[in-house]
C-alpha cells in the first residue's frame, strides 16, 4: 500500500517528497542514491513521517518494531515509543555485544549481514520492520528472516520511500509480507 492514494494523507506526503534528494554516483560511481537526511532537516516534514506511520500502526498490536542499521534506527525508535512497542536495533555485523544471530544476504550493489541479540524477540510477538528506503528488498527480507528465525511474527514492513523498478514490492510478496511506504520514487526524481 502507498500512503496518500486516497486517504487524505497526501498534503502531508507531499512535504515529505519535496525535502527528499537523489545523490548520483553514492555510494559508488552509478548508484543513483536517494536520500533522505534532508528530510531530518525538516521539522513538519520529519514529524509528519513519524506521524503517518504512527497513525498506521498504533492499533495494530505491534509489540517489537525492528528498525534496520543505520537509517531505520532514525524512525523506527520515535515510532516504538508512539505506538507503545519496544524498539529492537537491527545491525551491522559486530556491532552488538553479547549473544547475537545473524542474517546473510544480497544487496543491489554487494553483500551485507544483518544481526540481532538473541532474545530481543520473543515467540510469537507482533514486529514491524522500519527502514528509510526499500529497492531491491534484499535488506527487508533479511530482517524478515532474522525476526521469524527468533519466532517473531512480521507484520509488516514500513518505509518512507519505495524504488518500484527495482521489484523489492515483488520481492516482499514472495515472503508473503506486505509493504507500505510514504513516498513511491522513480530515479532521477525525488
Amino acid at each position: 500500500m502507498l500512503a496518500g492514494e486516497n486517504d487524505g494523507f497526501s498534503d502531508r506526503v507531499n512535504g515529505i517528497k519535496s525535502t527528499l534528494r537523489v545523490v548520483p554516483d553514492f555510494p559508488r560511481p552509478g548508484i543513483l542514491f536517494l536520500d533522505i537526511t534532508t528530510l531530518l532537516l525538516d521539522p513538519k516534514a520529519f514529524k509528519d513521517t513519524i506521524d503517518l506511520f504512527v497513525e498506521r500502526y498504533k492499533q495494530e498490536n505491534i509489540s517489537v518494531v525492528a528498525g534496520i542499521e543505520a537509517r531505520g534506527f532514525m524512525f523506527g525508535p520515535a515510532i516504538a515509543l508512539a505506538i507503545g512497542a519496544k524498539f529492537v536495533p537491527l545491525r551491522k555485523p559486530k556491532k552488538l555485544p553479547g549473544e547475537v544471530i545473524s542474517e546473510k544476504y544480497i544487496l543491489e550493489y554487494g553483500t551485507d549481514c544483518l544481526e540481532m541479540h538473541v532474545g530481543a524477540v520473543q515467540p510469537g510477538e507482533r514486529a514491524l520492520v522500519v527502514d528509510d528506503l526499500v529497492a531491491t528488498g534484499g535488506t527487508l527480507c533479511a530482517a524478515i528472516n532474522l525476526l521469524e528465525r527468533a519466532g517473531g511474527v512480521v507484520v509488516e514492513c514500513a518505509c518512507v520511500i519505495e524504488v518500484p523498478d527495482l521489484k523489492g514490492r515483488e520481492r516482499l510478496k514472495l515472503h508473503g509480507k506486505p509493504l507500505y511506504v510514504l513516498v513511491e520514487s522513480m530515479f532521477g526524481q525525488t
